[in-house]
C-alpha cells in the first residue's frame, strides 16, 4: 500500500511535538505541503529544523492559538490563497493544559473550560474554517485526534478532560453526517496513552516503577504507543484508501477495547 500526498496542503494544529510533530513528520515525508501550527513557537521551529521533507513536500509552521476562531480563519485564508484549497486537516491540539486530578467541587470555571475550548472549540473552529473550500472542490479529509478517553473513564481524572473528548466524537459524527454528500470525510483516532507532551510525562512518573509496569502488562502489544503509531492511522485515513469511511473512531492503543 502506497500511501503518499504529493501535491496535497494539510494543515496541522498542535503540531509542535509529540503526536502533532509525529503526524507532521509523516506527511512532509510522504510528499504534502504541511502548515504546522500551535502557541509553542520554539517547538514549532525544532520542528521545522527536524523534518525530512520528501517527494517534493514542504512544511511551514506559524504561532497559533486555536481557541481564537479569528486566528484559525486567518491560517486556512493563508493556505487557500497559496494553494487553493486546504486537503487534510489534523486537530491535534488539546490535551490537559497543565491540569492535574482535583475533586470537582474544586474545578474552576476557567479550568473547565481552559480544557473543553482547546479540544472542543478547536476542533469545531477548524473544521468550520475548512469546510467552505473542501465543499467547493467536493473533496477534503478532517481528523480529530480524540482520545481512549472519550471512551471510558479518562485516566488523567480530568472531568473536563473526559468530557472534551467525548465531545469531540460527537463532533465528529454529526459533521460526517452533514459534510459526507460534500465529498468530504470526518474521522477521529483515539490514542491511548503515551507520553507525548510534559503533563503525561507527569503522569507516567506518578505511577511509579510498579505502577509503570502494570500499566505495560495491561497493553496487549506490551508497550507504550509513540508518535509514528498515530501518524500511520492519520495518513491511512487521510489517504484514498480511506475514502468510505466516515464518522468513525479508530482506537489506536496497542490493545482490543474492553
Amino acid at each position: 500500500m502506497d500511501i503518499h500526498f504529493d501535491n496535497k496542503a494539510v494543515i496541522v494544529t498542535g503540531a509542535a511535538r509529540g503526536i502533532g510533530g509525529g503526524i507532521v513528520e509523516g506527511f512532509v515525508e510522504r510528499g504534502a505541503m504541511v502548515w504546522a501550527c500551535d502557541v509553542l513557537e520554539g517547538e514549532l521551529l525544532a520542528l521545522k529544523a527536524r523534518a525530512r521533507p520528501g517527494r517534493g513536500g514542504a512544511l511551514e509552521t506559524r504561532q497559533v492559538d486555536v481557541t481564537r476562531s479569528a486566528e484559525v480563519d486567518g491560517l486556512v485564508r493563508e493556505v487557500e490563497r497559496a494553494c487553493g484549497a486546504v486537503d487534510v486537516l489534523v486537530h491535534v491540539a488539546g490535551g490537559v493544559r497543565g491540569q492535574v486530578k482535583r475533586p470537582v467541587e474544586e474545578i474552576s470555571d476557567d479550568d473547565w473550560r481552559a480544557i473543553y475550548a482547546v479540544n472542543v472549540e478547536g476542533a469545531f473552529f477548524a473544521s468550520r474554517a475548512v469546510a467552505p473550500g473542501m465543499k467547493k472542490k467536493a473533496s477534503g479529509r478532517i481528523i480529530v485526534i480524540a482520545s481512549r478517553a472519550g471512551l471510558g473513564v479518562s485516566l488523567t481524572g480530568i472531568q473536563s478532560y473526559g468530557t472534551a473528548k467525548a465531545a469531540q466524537l460527537g463532533l465528529v459524527r454529526q459533521l460526517a453526517h452533514e459534510l459526507g454528500p460534500s465529498g468530504i470525510t470526518v474521522n477521529a483516532v483515539a490514542p491511548g496513552f503515551l507520553r507525548t507532551s510534559p503533563d503525561y510525562e507527569r503522569q507516567w512518573q506518578s505511577y511509579g516503577p510498579e505502577g509503570q509496569k502494570a500499566m505495560i502488562e495491561r497493553v496487549a502489544m506490551r508497550r507504550l504507543g509513540e508518535p509514528r503509531d498515530i501518524a500511520h492511522a492519520v495518513m491511512f485515513l487521510a489517504s484514498p484508501y480511506a475514502s468510505w469511511i466516515t464518522g468513525q473512531v479508530l482506537p489506536v492503543t496497542g490493545s482490543p477495547l474492553a
